[in-house]
């Protein structure tokens, strides 16, 4: 991965604060040049930014820079994560007004994976959920934990016992008829968005609700997503999904709805 802060190739000064561990990010995919849901990253990261640091981030500029960015890397086609920090934050006095930074990585597209995954369970509530912070310990470490279990990944369900996320991605489930999204505090994602977006042009039902792990006895399927793609869930814990490629195609339907912005 190559790195760009504030439009510009990263040398070693930008690198120590950017390990303060105090920001916030966005990652998404490029095809061509595009990229579905721009206007939601670009909202994602101005809200962020606000919340953060009390500052605005110009729309304008953090396109500009993406586009020299992959310009550098000669590339049109790239996985791609915007982290606003700031290199003059200083921890000791976190409430002072500080200029804000844009490192930008450009990485190989990503690759979606065929067979189900099968999660596991565990308790955890995200810390500031509502922001894609860059206080990813946790999610790491649980996923860590799942697969020393023999999982692929963990699904956090928080302290009422319902299902809010997993560890870096959304999920929807199905009941034979409609789209389940778990009614919980969770990053709301930007293709979860979207996805909701398409279902809705397609004219599929789809209800926001709690789910609790045992009403999974009554799903027959589970998708995970988030920028990266769409993948099927074969199991989660010991319940076992039998139409996860159906709801996978329903929503690979669905998230063709969605246009591509040109950078």
């Amino acid at each position: 991965m190559r790195l760009f802060c504030n439009g510009r190739p990263v040398d070693v000064d930008v690198l120590a604060p950017a390990l303060v561990n105090y920001g916030h990010f966005t990652s998404l995919q490029v095809r061509g040049g595009a990229v579905q849901g721009w206007a939601l990253h670009v909202q994602r990261l101005r809200q962020g930014t606000r919340e953060l640091f009390d500052a605005d981030l110009d729309a304008a500029s953090l396109q500009r820079w993406l586009k020299r960015a992959l310009e550098a890397c000669e590339v049109g086609d790239a996985s791609v994560r915007i982290t606003v920090f700031s290199r003059a934050f200083d921890f000791r006095q976190p409430q002072q007004a500080v200029p804000i930074d844009v490192l930008i990585g450009i990485g190989v597209p990503a690759t979606m994976p065929v067979a189900g995954r099968a999660v596991l369970p565990v308790s955890y509530q995200r810390e500031l959920a509502h922001v894609k912070h860059v206080g990813t310990f946790p999610l790491f470490h649980y996923r860590r934990q799942a697969m020393a279990a023999g999982y692929d990944d963990a699904l956090f369900v928080d302290a009422a016992g319902c299902i809010s996320e997993g560890s870096t991605w959304n999920v929807a489930f199905w009941d034979g008829g409609r789209v389940i999204w778990p009614q919980a505090t969770a990053l709301r994602g930007v293709s979860e968005l979207l996805l909701m977006d398409g279902l809705a042009a397609l004219g599929q039902g789809q209800v926001r609700r709690e789910v609790h792990v045992p009403m999974l006895a009554g799903m027959s399927g589970a998708v995970a997503c988030n920028s990266t793609g769409l993948w099927p869930l074969a199991r989660i814990g010991e319940q076992v999904f039998e139409q996860s490629d159906l709801l996978l195609e329903l929503l690979q339907r669905a998230l063709g709805e969605a246009p591509w912005a040109v950078l």
